[in-house]
């Protein structure tokens, strides 16, 4: 895909904000454990980078997702994936199906705040015991007149704390599991509503995740995104833009780890020279950048067609899972090259290594993505294969992850 003018000047400014407003504070940031979200998303809603992709009736930009994916491309570059996450949290996962299939009421109330940065949205999806199965979720929200009752608990919920609303994924009936969910909005300070102690994570240390619980939380029917039933589908092609989102916010990272390393064993000495005049090293340096490029290349001829309107499923599928491929191949092989060093938390390449590993899990495993691309290629195994044509890949894709 070819950039415009504009795409870079978009470019410039959020790499500017990711040099002046994060990187400076990362250090801080990641020994806290959180950051200041509020503040930080109110300075990316004045910038207008909250809703790039969003209507213009809402306060949006109106742009098609290439300038999103420009946005999450250059945030990328910053040296944590904490932070990144949480506002691609707020601007590819949480809010698309807002967007996309919410009422004007509901959009005024909750997607045009979160737009300007006065709010935080999170995306309440996974449980204990669902996590890539979507389809297996228990949390129930019963009919009551004009409202629904909220009973269950949801896991691994990146921006939980900070959250002024979830859009959560529920059960609103007792059919077939992909025709009996329903997505709705709730407020976080709805009565009933506990968020759990912040989870101690491996990496991504600066997003705040935590589990919430949900007690007879009373929410109106009108908070439902779109039609009663349909939100098996609508968080399944809302995760066509998360994995999407996901795939582009991991390439600058995957540089950051290459160009961080190339500096180090330039500098570093072993037996009287220079680490990087062992051909071993440059050449693989070489070849982790050539899988880079290739992932680039995946990652945006996904986009074009995305903007182009198809149906993306099998693309955003192998670019998230080549993002996980690569996120656990590249980060390792940099921070053997570091030796000692590596090993030291406060390294850039040892925190890259533990934010990185969870690109393979969190969005939809690196397992997922292998079982939605296998049905997509018709081979499914023999027992579950069908005579009868393929139905639509969004009606294939009956698993998947999200925070």
């Amino acid at each position: 895909m070819i950039l415009t003018d504009e795409h870079r000047e978009l470019q410039r400014t959020v790499r500017n904000f990711v040099q002046q407003e994060i990187n400076p504070c990362v250090d801080e940031w990641e020994r806290a454990g959180a950051f200041p979200v509020h503040d930080l998303f109110l300075e990316l809603g004045k910038l207008g980078l909250l809703g790039i992709s969003k209507p213009e009736a809402w306060g949006g930009l109106g742009l098609d997702f290439s300038y999103e994916a420009v946005f999450l491309e250059e945030l990328g570059a910053a040296h944590c994936g904490g932070v990144p996450l949480s506002i691609a949290v707020q601007t590819s996962m949480a809010t698309p199906a807002l967007a996309n299939f919410a009422s004007d009421e509901l959009k005024a109330e909750f997607l045009a705040p979160a737009i300007r940065g006065e709010t935080v949205a999170s995306i309440a999806v996974s449980e204990p015991g669902a996590g890539s199965d979507v389809a297996a979720i228990k949390t129930h929200a019963r009919s009551d007149g004009d409202d629904y009752i909220v009973n269950g608990e949801k896991m691994w919920i990146t921006n939980a704390p900070a959250a002024d609303f979830f859009c959560t994924l529920v059960n609103t009936g007792e059919g077939k599991p992909h025709q009996n969910k329903s997505l709705l909005v709730i407020p976080a300070d709805s009565p009933g509503i506990t968020v759990g102690k912040r989870l101690h994570k491996m990496g991504m240390r600066s997003s705040e995740t935590a589990p919430v619980a949900f007690e007879d939380v009373r929410v109106p029917k009108r908070n439902r995104i779109g039609d009663e039933g349909a939100g098996f589908l609508l968080q399944m092609l809302q995760f066509q833009e998360e994995r999407l989102a996901g795939a582009a916010l991991t390439i600058r990272g995957l540089e950051n780890c290459i160009s961080h390393t190339i500096d180090h064993v330039r500098e570093r000495k072993v037996f009287g020279a220079p680490l990087l005049d062992n051909q071993a090293i440059h050449f693989a340096l070489a070849e982790m950048q050539t899988e880079v490029e290739c992932f680039r290349s995946l990652t945006w001829r996904a986009v074009e067609a995305f903007v182009a309107g198809e149906d993306v499923t099998t693309l955003a599928s192998m670019a998230k899972l080549k993002a996980g491929r690569l996120c656990r191949s590249i980060p390792d092989q940099c921070l053997q090259f570091w030796g000692g060093m590596g090993y030291v938390e406060e390294t850039l390449i040892n925190r890259a290594y533990r934010d990185c590993r969870l690109t393979p899990i969190g969005g939809g495993a690196d397992e997922v993505m292998l079982g939605i691309i296998c049905k997509l290629m018709g081979i499914l195994p023999s027992r579950k294969r069908q005579k009868s044509s393929p139905p639509k890949a969004t009606e294939q894709s009956s698993v998947g992850d999200a925070d």
